[in-house]
Protein backbone atom coordinates (compact mmCIF):
# COMPACT_ATOMS: atom_id res chain seq x y z
CA UNK A 1 0.00 0.00 0.00
CA UNK A 2 1.55 3.40 -0.91
CA UNK A 3 1.32 6.52 1.55
CA UNK A 4 -0.88 8.19 -1.17
CA UNK A 5 -3.50 5.68 -1.04
CA UNK A 6 -6.58 7.13 -0.31
CA UNK A 7 -8.84 3.70 -0.14
CA UNK A 8 -9.22 2.39 3.73
CA UNK A 9 -8.15 -0.97 4.83
CA UNK A 10 -10.09 -3.80 3.96
CA UNK A 11 -11.50 -4.40 7.79
CA UNK A 12 -12.39 -0.86 7.95
CA UNK A 13 -15.92 -0.07 7.21
CA UNK A 14 -18.00 3.28 8.18
CA UNK A 15 -21.35 2.07 7.42
CA UNK A 16 -21.39 2.33 3.82
CA UNK A 17 -21.06 -1.01 2.69
CA UNK A 18 -21.48 -1.69 -0.79
CA UNK A 19 -20.99 1.75 -2.00
CA UNK A 20 -16.70 1.27 -2.70
CA UNK A 21 -13.85 3.53 -1.36
CA UNK A 22 -14.83 6.61 -2.68
CA UNK A 23 -18.26 6.76 -1.43
CA UNK A 24 -16.10 6.99 2.20
CA UNK A 25 -13.57 9.80 1.15
CA UNK A 26 -15.78 11.88 -0.71
CA UNK A 27 -19.17 13.09 1.15
CA UNK A 28 -22.22 13.51 -1.07
CA UNK A 29 -23.75 16.70 -0.49
CA UNK A 30 -27.59 16.79 -2.08
CA UNK A 31 -28.42 20.46 -3.13
CA UNK A 32 -32.41 21.68 -3.59
CA UNK A 33 -33.43 24.60 -4.38
CA UNK A 34 -36.59 24.46 -2.52
CA UNK A 35 -38.93 21.54 -1.72
CA UNK A 36 -40.21 20.61 -5.17
CA UNK A 37 -37.26 21.88 -7.21
CA UNK A 38 -38.77 24.40 -8.73
CA UNK A 39 -36.58 27.29 -8.21
CA UNK A 40 -37.37 30.11 -6.50
CA UNK A 41 -40.14 32.09 -6.96
CA UNK A 42 -41.13 35.67 -7.64
CA UNK A 43 -43.10 37.68 -5.43
CA UNK A 44 -47.02 37.48 -6.17
CA UNK A 45 -47.39 41.24 -5.96
CA UNK A 46 -45.24 43.67 -6.89
CA UNK A 47 -43.61 45.87 -4.01
CA UNK A 48 -45.99 49.72 -4.81
CA UNK A 49 -49.39 47.79 -5.11
CA UNK A 50 -52.14 48.31 -2.55
CA UNK A 51 -51.87 44.39 -1.97
CA UNK A 52 -48.81 44.36 -1.43
CA UNK A 53 -48.63 46.24 1.54
CA UNK A 54 -48.85 44.27 5.48
CA UNK A 55 -51.93 44.10 7.93
CA UNK A 56 -50.14 45.82 10.24
CA UNK A 57 -48.18 48.88 7.39
CA UNK A 58 -52.47 49.47 6.66
CA UNK A 59 -53.18 49.68 9.98
CA UNK A 60 -50.03 52.16 10.88
CA UNK A 61 -52.18 53.97 8.17
CA UNK A 62 -55.45 54.44 9.97
CA UNK A 63 -54.02 55.25 13.08
CA UNK A 64 -51.73 57.79 11.58
CA UNK A 65 -54.90 58.94 8.87
CA UNK A 66 -57.22 59.11 12.33
CA UNK A 67 -54.69 61.47 14.71
CA UNK A 68 -54.42 63.77 10.91
CA UNK A 69 -58.50 63.70 10.98
CA UNK A 70 -58.50 65.04 14.58
CA UNK A 71 -55.24 67.25 14.41
CA UNK A 72 -57.06 69.62 11.64
CA UNK A 73 -59.77 70.66 14.42
CA UNK A 74 -57.24 70.61 17.65
CA UNK A 75 -54.04 71.45 16.49
CA UNK A 76 -52.64 71.26 20.39
CA UNK A 77 -52.27 67.19 19.92
CA UNK A 78 -49.68 68.43 17.11
CA UNK A 79 -46.78 67.48 19.38
CA UNK A 80 -47.91 64.07 20.56
CA UNK A 81 -46.52 60.98 19.38
CA UNK A 82 -48.02 58.40 18.19
CA UNK A 83 -47.44 54.46 19.00
CA UNK A 84 -48.97 51.08 17.51
CA UNK A 85 -47.86 47.95 19.25
CA UNK A 86 -49.32 44.72 18.53
CA UNK A 87 -50.84 43.59 22.19
CA UNK A 88 -50.94 45.53 25.36
CA UNK A 89 -48.62 44.44 28.81
CA UNK A 90 -50.29 42.10 30.82
CA UNK A 91 -50.40 44.97 33.62
CA UNK A 92 -52.91 47.51 32.98
CA UNK A 93 -52.44 51.05 34.36
CA UNK A 94 -53.88 52.22 37.89
CA UNK A 95 -56.46 54.78 36.03
CA UNK A 96 -57.67 51.99 33.43
CA UNK A 97 -60.68 49.75 34.16
CA UNK A 98 -60.05 45.72 34.12
CA UNK A 99 -60.65 44.22 30.33
CA UNK A 100 -58.55 44.27 27.41
CA UNK A 101 -56.98 47.91 26.24
CA UNK A 102 -57.34 49.03 22.91
CA UNK A 103 -55.30 52.25 23.36
CA UNK A 104 -53.50 54.23 26.06
CA UNK A 105 -52.00 57.32 26.60
CA UNK A 106 -49.00 57.77 28.25
CA UNK A 107 -48.94 62.18 29.35
CA UNK A 108 -46.17 64.33 28.98
CA UNK A 109 -43.45 64.10 31.77
CA UNK A 110 -39.93 65.25 32.15
CA UNK A 111 -39.76 66.64 28.80
CA UNK A 112 -41.05 63.54 27.42
CA UNK A 113 -44.19 64.54 24.56
CA UNK A 114 -47.41 62.89 25.39
CA UNK A 115 -47.80 59.35 23.50
CA UNK A 116 -50.83 57.30 22.17
CA UNK A 117 -50.00 53.99 22.02
CA UNK A 118 -53.01 51.99 19.59
CA UNK A 119 -52.69 48.36 20.32
CA UNK A 120 -53.78 46.82 16.86
CA UNK A 121 -54.40 43.17 17.79
CA UNK A 122 -57.58 43.82 19.98
CA UNK A 123 -58.41 46.23 17.72
CA UNK A 124 -58.50 44.10 14.47
CA UNK A 125 -60.18 41.57 16.71
CA UNK A 126 -63.20 43.39 17.72
CA UNK A 127 -63.74 44.50 14.21
CA UNK A 128 -65.84 43.24 11.70
CA UNK A 129 -64.14 44.41 8.18
CA UNK A 130 -62.40 47.22 6.98
CA UNK A 131 -63.99 49.87 7.41
CA UNK A 132 -65.43 49.05 10.46
CA UNK A 133 -61.54 48.70 11.59
CA UNK A 134 -61.01 52.40 10.63
CA UNK A 135 -63.82 53.37 12.00
CA UNK A 136 -62.68 51.78 15.78
CA UNK A 137 -59.17 53.49 15.07
CA UNK A 138 -60.84 56.71 14.50
CA UNK A 139 -62.81 56.37 17.84
CA UNK A 140 -59.95 54.96 20.12
CA UNK A 141 -57.60 57.68 18.88
CA UNK A 142 -60.38 60.52 19.74
CA UNK A 143 -61.01 58.36 23.14
CA UNK A 144 -56.98 58.96 23.59
CA UNK A 145 -57.05 62.52 22.50
CA UNK A 146 -59.62 63.87 24.92
CA UNK A 147 -58.41 62.00 28.14
CA UNK A 148 -55.38 64.14 26.74
CA UNK A 149 -57.15 67.58 26.70
CA UNK A 150 -59.22 66.82 29.65
CA UNK A 151 -62.82 66.95 27.22
CA UNK A 152 -65.06 64.52 26.35
CA UNK A 153 -64.76 62.49 23.30
CA UNK A 154 -68.04 64.39 21.91
CA UNK A 155 -65.82 67.45 21.90
CA UNK A 156 -63.21 66.26 20.06
CA UNK A 157 -65.48 65.06 17.27
CA UNK A 158 -68.99 65.07 17.17
CA UNK A 159 -69.64 62.02 15.55
CA UNK A 160 -67.89 59.80 17.43
CA UNK A 161 -69.76 56.42 18.49
CA UNK A 162 -72.39 57.01 15.98
CA UNK A 163 -70.97 55.33 13.48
Amino acid sequence: MSSFDLTPPAGDHDGAAGHGAEASVVPTVRRRRDRRGRGIRGPLLPPGSPGHRTRSERFDDLVLDALARVERTWPAVGGTELAVEDVPPSDPAPWEPGGVTLGRLFPAEAGQPARIVVYRRPVETRSLDADDLAVLVHDVVVEQVAHLLARTPEEIDPGFGTR
